[in-house]
């Protein structure tokens, strides 16, 4: 537990000095615009939240802006092992290599929870200072619990993506792997959804009917086994990935 806490810790120190990361934040202030921009553009007031909501954050931002900006972490994070040659310094160590593909998995669920916390914040700034609707406490804790269960699925779902960059050398393979991964999620969420691990994400969450006009499966156990063997099979590849690294 210790090694694994230094090594978080390391992980953190190693994400504060890429610029990038921080200017990849800004993301999260996309479609809570947008959704500005749609509702003004129509001249709407007394709006129902969680229809602002739905466009906001619960619609493009869950299943492909926050993922693609994770897949990119994802392959930042094993990229820079790979060009720095720090893998054959931390075998030397030696370091625990699944402790180590923990330790860039944690990172990246911390990264998604300030983006969607980000997300949160800015639909609801957004929604209330346009006077599009009025400050609800039931709708903003609705909104912040679902934009953190969000976080943490979605965080999940990357896991094939992460395993599939430690498997791999350079970026360029893993970068494309990204962009097939999030459409077929997205286009997999009304044909199949419990097949993909971004689509069973819509299930959980727009469970109980909360999100207007999102008609997903309402059984949630399939999602919730869709996710687990995803996730399974991939912490299974990543391992078997490291342990062929030299």
């Amino acid at each position: 537990m210790n090694t694994l806490l230094k090594l978080i810790h390391i992980e953190f120190f190693k994400l504060r000095r890429k610029k990038l990361l921080w200017f990849m934040l800004l993301c999260a202030f996309v479609m809570p615009f947008f959704a500005f921009l749609y509702f003004h553009y129509f001249g709407e007031k007394n709006v129902n939240p969680m229809v602002f909501y739905k466009w906001s954050a619960f619609g493009f931002t869950q299943f492909i802006i926050l993922p693609f900006v994770l897949g990119m972490l994802c392959v930042v994070v094993m990229h820079d092992e790979n060009r720095y040659h720090m893998f054959q310094q931390l075998w030397i160590v030696p370091v625990n290599k699944l402790g180590l593909f923990f330790s860039k998995f944690f990172m990246i669920f911390l990264y998604a929870t300030v983006f969607m916390l980000l997300t949160a914040v800015a639909s609801i700034l957004f929604g209330i200072l346009p006077e599009y609707f009025s400050f609800s406490w039931n709708s903003t804790l609705l909104l912040l619990e679902r934009c953190l269960e969000i976080a943490v699925l979605i965080t999940f779902s990357m896991l094939p993506v992460l395993a599939l960059s430690a498997s791999q050398k350079g970026y360029l393979f893993p970068t494309c792997a990204i962009l097939i991964y999030i459409f077929a999620g997205f286009f997999m969420a009304s044909v199949c959804p419990y097949f993909h691990p971004i689509s069973c994400t819509s299930i959980l969450i727009s469970r109980n009917g909360i999100i207007p006009g999102l008609i997903m499966p309402k059984e949630l156990f399939p999602a919730i086994l869709g996710i687990f063997v995803w996730s399974f099979g991939s912490v299974s590849f990543a391992t078997i990935a490291l342990n062929k690294r030299k």
